[in-house]
């Protein structure tokens, strides 16, 4: 037994090692809000809120709904109550990426009184989960992950990409926009690094229909050889979704447009996608973004585990579900997740848990996430 006495708010403010330029924004510094779940055995479950226009929610609003929403939820509740409380929070009004800090928090705080690391912990607690003959992961586990290139003119990218190559990186995502010569842009990256690299494209709905369609085409007779093209288009526009996918030979994922559950039945309906890309800001945290998985990958569409632009506290608890599911195992997923988020980061937000090596996410075999604390906290302790 082990129940809820606090919840603590970290709102944390970290800069980045370069700017990261979408179609959407340029970003200098990663905003977010950490959550600390604690029992009454002393133990702690560590949740991530990441902050932008991308999640629609500010830190102030994130603050307010951990404390006087969610946390009321959870206070008192014991971690044997578990899937109660997550379809509680699930089923509320609060912002996505607030219910992901405080769902993520809880299933961290459950899997460390368990004594299990959060991947194996979530083999077990969704029985849904593991496919491909994934298992239960036991002991520490290694994810490979993509490495995302900004927006930036051909010769910047092409540079870049040579550079994550040389770093090890099997796989690039490249941001566009709507400016310039997309097929120029990736012809440069691909003569950059050659056959062997894995090559995706996300235009964060920078496109229409018909702009997408030609600069997919282009890219195929140049050869450029695309794994994916990532919502080329405005998110919830099923319409334009599945003409861009029948309109080319490349196979097109959705992100933005698919949020929850009735967002995916639209997609489905409408066959609109080859993939779908999840993410527990999106979803609002490990419960809603299994249901997710499991509905996806039942329907035939190929499941990628993406992140926002957060630490390895959110990318931690992705990765986790991402080796529950035995993601890494089938395409696209098999090419690299989408967890590359905390490689930006100058410092990191904590103490211990999920690290990077080189291209590879690497997540202990503690229990939980393995995190002590906050980095701060602890560097001025020693």
């Amino acid at each position: 037994m082990a129940r809820v006495i606090r919840v603590c708010v970290h709102p944390v403010s970290l800069p980045l090692r370069r700017s990261f330029t979408t179609a959407v924004r340029t970003a200098d510094s990663l905003e977010t809000v950490l959550v600390e779940i604690g029992d009454d055995g002393g133990r702690s479950g560590w949740g991530e809120a990441p902050i932008s226009l991308v999640t629609g929610t500010t830190t102030s609003e994130a603050v307010s709904a951990v404390e006087n929403v969610l946390a009321p939820v959870v206070l008192g509740t014991d971690t044997a109550q578990l899937q109660q409380t997550v379809q509680v929070l699930a089923a509320g009004s609060a912002p996505a990426a607030a219910r992901m800090a405080v769902d993520c928090a809880l299933h961290d705080l459950a899997a460390t009184a368990a004594g299990l690391p959060l991947a194996g912990f979530l083999a077990r607690t969704y029985p849904r989960l593991p496919a491909g003959g994934a298992g239960e992961p036991a002991g520490e586990v290694r994810l490979r992950t993509d490495m995302t290139l900004s927006v930036a003119d051909a010769s910047s990218l092409a540079a870049a990409a040579r550079g994550y190559a040389a770093d090890g990186f099997r796989c690039l995502k490249i941001k566009l926009n709507a400016d310039g010569d997309p097929v120029e842009r990736l012809r440069a990256v691909r003569d950059a690094v050659g056959p062997g690299m894995v090559l995706r494209v996300d235009a964060n709905q920078a496109f229409s229909p018909a702009a997408a369609i030609a600069a997919i085409r282009g890219m195929e007779l140049a050869g450029v050889d695309l794994e994916l093209v990532e919502q080329p288009v405005a998110a919830g526009d099923w319409a334009a979704l599945a003409a861009v996918r029948a309109g080319v030979r490349t196979p097109v994922m959705a992100d933005e447009s698919v949020w929850t559950l009735a967002d995916l039945e639209s997609l489905l309906a409408a066959g609109a996608a080859d993939h779908v890309n999840v993410k527990l800001a999106k979803a609002g945290g490990l419960y809603p973004a299994v249901q997710l998985v499991c509905r996806a990958r039942e329907a035939g569409l190929g499941v990628l585990v993406g992140c926002m632009l957060e630490s390895t506290v959110g990318v931690g608890a992705a990765a986790a579900m991402a080796a529950a599911a035995g993601l890494d195992r089938a395409v696209p997923g098999s090419s690299g997740q989408d967890l590359d988020g905390g490689l930006w980061l100058r410092n990191a937000a904590v103490a211990g848990g999920p690290a990077y090596t080189g291209s590879e996410i690497v997540l202990s075999g503690l229990p939980g996430l393995g995190i002590r604390g906050l980095a701060a906290a602890e560097a001025v302790r020693s």
